[in-house]
This record gives C-alpha cells, structure tokens and sequence, in this order.
C-alpha cells in the first residue's frame, strides 16, 4: 500500500510543478516535475519488487503484454522528454512559453496519457501482479484529471496560443484529420 501512496504522492508533485509554474515561481519547486517522475517509478519498482517472488512468469504473456509496455514506455519518455524542445520546456523558465503543435503533439494535445495509461495496462497484464494493476488504474486515472487540470488552467495561463491548439488538436483521443496531420508533420 505505500506504493500506492508514493504514487499518489507523485501526482500531488506534478500538481505543484505546475501550479508553481503559474502562481509561485518558485526556483526549488521547478524541480516537482522531476521528483514526482522518480517517485512514481521508484513505486512502480517497488511494487514490482516486493511482488516478484510470487509472480508466476508465462513467458507468453510476459512477451505480448511486455512487448507492448516497452512500446508504450518508450512512447511516453518520447513524448514528455524527446518531442519538446527540452531546454524551453524545462530549464529555462524566463522565456515565453510556446505550444508545441509538432509531432506527437498534433495528435492530440495529451498524447502522453495515452502512452501512459498503455504502459501501466500492459505492464500489469504482463507481469500478473493485483497490486500493479490497481496502481495502472488509479495511476492512469490521476493522470487523467492532471492533463483535465492542465487543459482547463494551467495551459491556458501560460501558453497564449492554448485556446487556438485546442480548436487544431483533440483532447485525447485522436481523429483521423489529427493523425494526418501528426504523420504530415513527421
């Protein structure tokens, strides 16, 4: 269970990094964002971890479903660390921030949740373990209402252009006129 909370903990982390990023400005709080990531995997091995010895390895299962969450793992670290502009988005705090409409970032203007959520899922699946798929859930579920959080005001406030990305690029799930223009743009 105190994985769990670690990774609720994480969330309320990412939260901060964000509300900081409109409100306090504060320069030890920009690094939020970096701790509720290393918390969030240090629960997720944690679970991992003190689970293994019970996990009964299907070397079948552990292939697809495992195959897919490195997919989708891989996907997400792109999306969060490789498709923006790293040094804009998350070192220089002075400079006006831009939308990144590129990429990944035509799809939809959340493609990470997908990734996500598709990495937890299939991460759960692929190892057997109950407590990692309540965590997929509730973790994929928090994420959820942190972009809902990001969507609605924290985008809003920093990026002037945010009103006109949202009426070029779905929410979430992408649509066939975003997918054209995600593999237009690659």
């Amino acid at each position: 269970m105190i994985y769990i909370i670690m990774g609720i903990f994480a969330f309320v982390l990412f939260f901060l990094y964000d509300i900081n990023s409109i409100l306090l400005k504060n320069k030890l709080l920009y690094c939020c964002f970096f701790a509720g990531f290393i918390l969030l995997s240090a629960a997720t091995a944690g679970i991992i971890i003190t689970s293994w010895a019970s996990i009964r390895i299907d070397f079948i299962r552990l292939g697809i479903y495992g195959g897919f969450a490195f997919v989708f793992f891989g996907l997400l670290i792109y999306t969060l660390f490789f498709a923006l502009p790293f040094q804009d988005t998350y070192l220089d705090t002075q400079a006006p921030p831009k939308v990144c409409r590129n990429g990944v970032y035509a799809l939809c203007r959340h493609p990470g949740v997908l990734w996500f959520a598709g990495f937890y899922i299939f991460l759960g699946l692929a190892l057997g373990i109950p407590l990692l798929k309540t965590a997929a859930v509730l973790f994929s579920l928090l994420n959820l209402l942190y972009v809902f959080f990001q969507d609605r005001w924290t985008f809003m406030k920093n990026f002037n252009d945010y009103g006109e990305y949202k009426t070029a690029a779905p929410f979430l799930i992408p649509n066939i006129h975003s997918i054209m223009n995600c593999f237009k743009i690659i």
